[in-house]
């Protein structure tokens, strides 16, 4: 009987997460309606969301994860979709971890597009096609040799792309285009860019494995009329 269901598709191969959180059942990214379809199944104790989908079908909504919490179920989230909602729904007792959540969490980041990646289909492992712009923000945050205005400027010319758009080599031809030094560029262009997300994701993992069960939070969700029409997604 699976106790913990873990969604995630472009931040981690299903792989390396079933052998983080061994025991799990591991789902491609979550959609609109699907935890809603699994709130009757016996033995479920916790989701975790790192991916969900956004574009091609609508995210999963706000109160099917409140529906889960009033059964019981713990719900936690880090690295994508799962920190943004778990960024929105910390008072009311979804869990969060990493640095992209606490981010969330503060105000520091606010737009959606922070952590949206095009990716292959499922088919393909999920494989990322493009660089999320919080891992482009973060590594230019600690990327070596750049001054503060090259830093701040990288950001903005990140931040312009269109999420499909958005990589460290086109991040690099832009910033040459805009005439940024060259030295600096070459430098952040044969570094070893680090992964916030993946990072996150591995940390959500390692903690579910070792985590306690809590308390959970008191909630009553009203059935409004769009949350009684929701049903699960045909993928």
């Amino acid at each position: 009987m699976t106790t913990t269901i873990v969604f995630v598709g472009p931040t981690l191969p299903a792989g390396e997460a079933a052998r983080l959180l061994p025991g799990a059942e591991i789902r491609p990214p979550v959609a609109v309606g699907e935890i809603l379809g699994m709130l009757r199944r016996r033995g479920l104790r916790r989701l975790a969301i790192i991916d969900g989908y956004f574009e091609r079908m609508a995210a999963v909504w706000h109160k099917e994860i409140l529906l889960a919490l009033e059964k019981g179920i713990e719900v936690w989230g880090a690295s994508s979709m799962g920190a943004l909602r778990a960024a929105e729904l910390a008072p009311f007792g979804m869990r969060g971890v990493g640095a992209i959540y606490e981010a969330f969490r503060s105000g520091e980041l606010c737009a959606d597009d922070e952590v949206a990646v095009a990716h292959l289909p499922g088919e393909a492992g999920y494989r990322a096609v493009s660089d999320a712009l919080v891992n482009l923000r973060f590594g230019i945050r600690s990327a070596p040799g750049l001054t503060k205005a090259v830093r701040a400027r990288l950001v903005e010319l990140a931040t312009a792309r269109y999420y499909r758009e958005r990589s460290w080599a086109q991040l690099v031809t832009d910033g040459r285009a805009d005439g940024l030094p060259a030295a600096q560029l070459a430098r952040l262009a044969a570094w070893d860019k680090p992964d916030a997300k993946r990072a996150d994701a591995e940390a959500l993992l390692t903690t579910l494995r070792r985590a306690r069960p809590r308390k959970p939070p008191r909630l009553r969700v009203p059935r409004t009329w769009a949350l009684r029409q929701l049903r699960a997604p045909e993928r």
